[in-house]
Order: structure tokens, then sequence, then C-alpha cells
């Protein structure tokens, strides 16, 4: 075989080996965008909604605080997430160990992308409150929702075994 030869059909050669080397280790398909900051709090309220424990703790509503926390929400319906957040900031001032203002400023963290805050607020909500009901599943709900915007896959099938844990159900009567 000739010296030109070879130039011609080693590259072809090379070529289908490669082409081989491929056909095995298909691409992985896309992953799915994260979901948006929408989303995530659409899915932590309609989680605390669902919830059907038959404990549902509602604390006393301070007047004051009531007031920030409604203007807050009107805030938040008008799409102001910075001015609502900094509300609730103002009434966690104010009563600063309350678990629902723990978990309405959470889930403003949320909104606003910044997810290591609203973690942190969801956990503290969590520790201070009942444990059990609505407030709980949405904590943890949160929890959910930030490891799955984080692609961590373990630690939200956690989180979801904390959510099923805020369930308390009642007794069957007949």
């Amino acid at each position: 075989m000739s010296v030109y030869r070879i130039h011609r059909v080693l590259p072809v050669a090379a070529a289908v080996l490669l082409a081989g080397c491929f056909a095995d280790n298909p691409p992985a398909p896309p992953s799915p965008p994260p979901p948006s900051p929408q989303a995530m709090v659409n899915a932590i309220r309609a989680a605390g909604e669902r919830e059907q424990s038959v404990i549902d703790v509602s604390p006393l509503r301070d007047p004051g605080v009531a007031s920030l926390q409604d203007a807050a929400e009107a805030d938040e319906r008008a799409g102001d997430f910075k001015n609502a957040a900094g509300k609730l900031d103002q009434a966690l001032r104010l009563s600063p160990e309350s678990p629902d203002l723990l978990q309405d400023r959470a889930e403003l963290a949320v909104r606003l992308q910044d997810f290591p805050v609203a973690e942190k607020l969801a956990q503290k909500s969590w520790s201070l409150g009942p444990k059990l009901g609505p407030l709980c599943v949405r904590n943890w709900q949160t929890v959910v929702e930030i490891r799955l915007h984080a692609r961590d896959a373990q630690g939200a099938a956690d989180a979801r075994q904390q959510v099923q844990a805020c369930h308390k159900p009642g007794i069957n009567r007949f």
C-alpha cells in the first residue's frame, strides 16, 4: 500500500473508530430548567392548603404586626417583593419568634431568589412552630423546593419525608 493511500484511509478509519466510541454513549437529555420562584412559592402554599391535619395552630395576631402583614401581602400581590420583605422584617422586629411571620418572610426570600435565607427562615419557623399541620408542611415544602432548585435530589427526598411527618390524622369515629 502506498503512502498516498495510507494518508487517505487513515483519517477515515480514525473517524469510524471515534464514531463507534460515541455510539454507545448517547448524550444525556438536557435537564429541565429549575422552577421559577413564583412556581416554588405556589407549590409551598398549595402544600400548606392541602394539609388536612387534625392539628392547625393559628397564633393570635398583634394589631401592629397584623397591619404590617396586611401591607406586605398587598405589596406582594402588586409584585413589589422587596417592599413586602421590608414590611415583614419590621413585623419580625416586633415579634421575632413568630413562626408564621418567619415562614411568610421565607416565602418572600424565595421570590427574591435568596435561597439560603429562605431555608434558614423556614427551618427557624419550624423549630419555633407546632411541628404539625399546615405551617409545618409549608416549612418543609420550602426546603423541598429549594433543594429541587439546587438539583439536590437526595435533599429534596429527605425534606419530603419531613413534609409527611407534619400530618396528624384525625381519629375515625364510627
